[in-house]
């Protein structure tokens, strides 16, 4: 595959910007910020590994194991062993429900978690068939087939899938400063929220915690748990009946005429046209 181009992630792209469905190789690195997109996204790395802080908590990839979740998650990758080239597909998100997966696998999905394979016992066949869609995809045939092999391969993968392997602790050693203030906006994004409450929980001072965090992440404390706060009222609309105001204080407003506001602002469409278009 001498002609194969590799992708890698761009943050000049704006978050929330659709892939569509996609069969590529990307090189592995660190993103200097957070993406998102509403597809779900496909990993599976035939040497190596990467971490990805995912929502609250470091998730690796481990070589030999598909691994998948949904890009409305926060994710971003923090850590990578190895230069080797990986494997990267995005599923549109109303395509990957018509698919009729089972119901325990979507719900997961939906739920924001990280799914990978128990095991490795398909890694010969996924490293052969990859290589096949990404041949057919720089030839440009072969589109609908490609789709019907992923979706059968889902298929086999929520059939065989362990629930015991999925979550991650974490151990407080393990993720940097900056890591530890986004998990912990992650894990408490529901409740007021101030950003002296986020200094004082990595023990810094606010405005030096504040200076930190848009360092690395282009963007301020208070921004961030804004953007939790969408993220997670997005994911509700999308995959639950709750009203929307129920959705607003569920995640973190304390008014419904400032959850629109802040929606409007961040994704260009109010959360009932959200909803009725699909995240479209």
């Amino acid at each position: 595959m001498d002609s194969e181009i590799l992708k890698s992630f761009n943050e000049t792209r704006e978050e929330f910007m659709p892939y569509g469905f996609t069969l590529e190789r990307w090189t592995p690195c660190l993103m200097p910020r957070q993406d998102r997109h509403n597809e779900v996204e496909i990993n599976y790395l035939s040497e190596g590994s990467l971490t990805y802080l995912f929502h609250g908590k470091r998730e690796t990839v481990p070589a030999g194991r598909l691994t998948l979740f949904w890009g409305l998650v926060p994710h971003r990758i923090v850590d990578f062993e190895g230069n080797v080239p990986y494997y990267v597909g995005t599923i549109p998100f109303s395509l990957f429900l018509s698919w009729n997966l089972p119901d325990s696998f979507v719900a997961r999905v939906l739920k924001g978690e990280m799914l990978r394979e128990s095991d490795g016992a398909f890694a010969v066949l996924d490293e052969f068939v990859w290589r096949v869609w990404l041949e057919d995809a720089r030839q440009g045939k072969n589109q609908e087939v490609a789709l019907s092999e992923l979706k059968a391969r889902l298929w086999r993968m929520a059939t065989r899938w362990s629930v015991s392997e999925q979550k991650v602790a974490m151990r407080g050693g393990e993720a940097s400063v900056v890591e530890r203030m986004a998990i912990y906006i992650a894990q408490n994004y529901a409740r007021p929220l101030k950003i002296a409450d986020i200094g004082k929980a990595v023990g810094l001072h606010p405005d030096y915690a504040n200076h930190l965090f848009k360092k690395s992440f282009k963007c301020t404390l208070s921004d961030y748990v804004m953007e939790e706060r969408i993220a997670r009222a997005q994911r509700d609309l999308l995959s639950s009946q709750m009203g929307i105001t129920e959705i607003a204080f569920n995640c973190g407003f304390n008014s419904i005429s400032r959850f629109n506001a802040a929606f409007l602002k961040i994704c260009g469409c109010t959360p009932r046209e959200f909803r009725k278009h699909g995240g479209r």
